[in-house]
């Protein structure tokens, strides 16, 4: 056991006794109040360090949990000395409409909101943004409950009466609402976090009982500091301590399908939360039995509660929204993206060409600058690839088309676009481009495969090359309408196949020609003018270039 768990189990221990010998053997008096209301402010003030350190060590959504508690037990701690002030300074009784009574309501309030956040579970971003405002709006339903019920009998009409039973039935309901929560997440959790659970339930519940006993105690005016009510009372402070040492070592659970299953009883509960507060104006006007100014309030804060849980649910909404579109842009990427290069595939390309021969055409038929106005594509094709498969497997064949991906994006521009074809196969769409310079960029891809190996590991290294088809839109620049887009891609693919035959590692251009089409090869494109002989082809004449 560590130094610092035996040092806080002997406080409580010694604070405890304290509290009991104090009953026990001093008479009703001023030192018997001193002693007994020290005692326990001293065992709050414990309870209060003992899960603020466990907030200091905690992450995530387990820190925020931490935290409500810490916040919880100084609002008893302020309550605590609240009574002090009466009891030790005054000298005289708390009053039976005590301001201070909602200090005893709210930690039950900051209980409850740290179990809603379900602290065990390391919740993903989304998860944690909605769950947050799920349980704000069940936050804002209890304050509003406390305000209908309890504070109209204690400020806009003060009747001791109905102030004590509205308190009383409100504060047996939170507990309740706090052990169903703690028995749904016992159900839901296992290891030590079950135990937690079932500690902190076993917690709670000794004190509420014993909390109930003295508060019925001091309707009854029988209560005096320090009789023996205040021994288990105080006893229960020092369960909480041990709750505390017991979960300061919990770590965070990843989370799975079944919590976020488990959240749609929260965000139910928070809809029917919204949807009470129409029924709740319906009530407070039908109402007989009451006075004009106990309507009025209760009206006034059933549409304070409406506006600010509508400015919750709206923003729920919002968000819910945003998810939406973020869940259909990964979808719509993952639908267009090749999963293993991470480029875009064959189904991007259907999506946007149209656009791109569009604007092409546009900026041909309106007589645009000459070095900006087509479309050119390259089918790369790497060679003797089924060898590299044979050789080392689909493994390393997988990361070699990585490479070669990475390789041919390195050199082209950010405006062209680069496609997953099939198989070994690349497509190039080079948009807004000069079919001029067509062989620039067809022997820049040849150079980054030429330039560097492709290493498998540190011993074993291999030479990649590819072999190129391209091939320019508009086919024939004088008449856009001449050939569609899909005839350039098949001569850009005839141009692929002409450069495998003529011994691969090498790029080959088809070109229109007054004939019909010429084969480029791009090594000797455009600098020297090419020798030209004739062969049938299905459309028109073809003209190879011989050198």
């Amino acid at each position: 056991m560590r130094t610092s768990t035996k040092v806080w189990i002997a406080t409580a221990t010694i604070l405890t006794l304290v509290q009991c010998a104090a009953s026990a053997f001093l008479p009703r008096g001023l030192a018997l109040t001193t002693i007994s209301d020290f005692a326990s402010s001293l065992l709050v003030l414990a309870l209060l360090i003992a899960f603020a350190s466990n907030a200091i060590t905690a992450r995530g959504r387990l820190r925020v949990f931490w935290i409500m508690q810490t916040v919880g037990w100084a609002v008893s701690l302020v309550n605590q000395l609240w009574w002090m002030v009466y009891d030790v300074l005054l000298r005289k009784p708390v009053p039976m409409l005590f301001a201070g009574d909602v200090l005893l309501f709210v930690p039950g309030l900051l209980m409850l909101a740290g179990f809603l956040l379900r602290p065990h579970i390391e919740h993903s971003r989304s998860s944690a943004r909605l769950g947050a405002l799920d349980f704000l709006l069940l936050m804002v339903w209890w304050v509003f409950f406390y305000a209908y019920l309890v504070t109209c009998w204690q400020y806009v009409s003060p009747v001791e009466g109905l102030y004590n039973r509205n308190y009383d039935r409100l504060y047996m309901i939170a507990i309740l609402v706090v052990v169903s929560v703690l028995i749904h997440l016992i159900r839901h959790s296992t290891g030590s976090w079950r135990r937690f659970y079932l500690l902190y339930t076993g917690a709670i519940l000794f004190n509420y009982l014993w909390f109930a006993l003295e508060n019925h105690a001091i309707e009854q005016y029988t209560y005096f500091i320090g009789s023996w009510y205040d021994c288990p009372y105080t006893a229960s402070f020092a369960i909480f301590i041990a709750v505390a040492l017991y979960g300061r070592d919990q770590q965070l659970c990843p989370e799975s399908d079944g919590p976020q299953r488990n959240r749609s009883w929260i965000t139910a509960l928070a809809i029917l939360a919204v949807l009470s507060l129409p029924v709740m104006v319906l009530g407070a006007v039908l109402e007989h039995n009451v006075s004009l100014q106990i309507m009025h309030f209760r009206v006034l804060v059933t549409a304070l509660a409406i506006f600010a849980m509508a400015a919750l649910v709206f923003i729920k909404q919002y968000l819910l929204h945003e998810e939406l579109k973020e869940a259909n842009h990964v979808l719509q990427e993952s639908s267009t993206t090749d999963p293993l290069t991470g480029i875009r595939n064959r189904r991007f390309f259907t999506a946007t060409i149209q656009h791109d021969v569009a604007q092409s055409v546009r900026a041909h038929l309106e007589g645009n600058d000459r070095s900006k106005r087509d479309l050119i594509f390259y089918l790369i094709d790497l060679d003797n690839f089924k060898k590299v498969n044979d050789a080392h497997g689909h493994d390393v064949g997988d990361r070699v088309l990585i490479e070669a991906a990475r390789r041919i994006a390195s050199v082209i521009r950010s405006s062209d676009l680069l496609v997953r074809w099939g198989g070994e196969e690349f497509l190039v769409v080079s948009r807004s481009t000069d079919r001029r310079q067509a062989g620039i960029l067809a022997k820049r891809i040849l150079e980054a495969f030429r330039a560097k190996p492709f290493t498998i590991d540190a011993a074993d290294q291999f030479h990649q090359t590819v072999s190129i088809g391209w091939s320019a839109f508009p086919w024939v620049e004088d008449d856009v309408d001449a050939i569609r887009y899909e005839g350039v891609l098949k001569f850009a693919d005839r141009g692929l196949y002409r450069a495998k035959k003529a011994g691969k590692n090498q790029a080959v251009g088809m070109v229109a020609s007054g004939k019909g089409a010429v084969s480029v090869p791009t090594e000797s494109f455009p600098s020297a003018p090419p020798r030209i002989t004739a062969s049938t082809a299905d459309r028109g004449e073809i003209l190879e270039i011989i050198d």
